[in-house]
């Protein structure tokens, strides 16, 4: 299947990286939610979005797998901002409880992921 490493009108392809997508931007001043932050391509979203200077809030299951994410992508970027907090998607209870204490900080939501 050759045409998956050609690349599009964007000048990428499905082998681009977060990293060569975003290269430029600047989030300063943005927000983004990053659902299941705390492995996987939401961990590697979380990191992108705070290396290019984005608010970063890592919903996550589990509080300890999520800090360590935290604490690597900060090591990583020491200007970054990441608060992770609690968040099962599996339960309403939970969505809510995420939901009212991501209101009560009054950060802007500009991003969901």
């Amino acid at each position: 299947m050759w045409w998956f490493g050609r690349k599009g009108a964007s000048g990428f392809s499905g082998s681009s990286t977060a990293e060569e997508v975003t290269n430029g931007i600047d989030g300063s001043g943005l927000t983004a939610v990053v659902t299941g932050a705390s492995s996987g391509i939401g961990a590697e979203t979380s990191r992108v979005l705070a290396l290019r200077g984005v608010h970063v809030v890592m919903g996550v299951r589990n509080m300890n797998a999520g800090r360590e994410v935290k604490d690597k992508i900060v090591q990583e970027i020491p200007s970054a901002k990441v608060d992770a907090m609690e968040l099962d998607l599996n339960s309403m209870a939970s969505v809510r409880k995420f939901a009212s204490e991501f209101n009560s900080s009054k950060h802007p939501l500009n991003i969901l992921m």
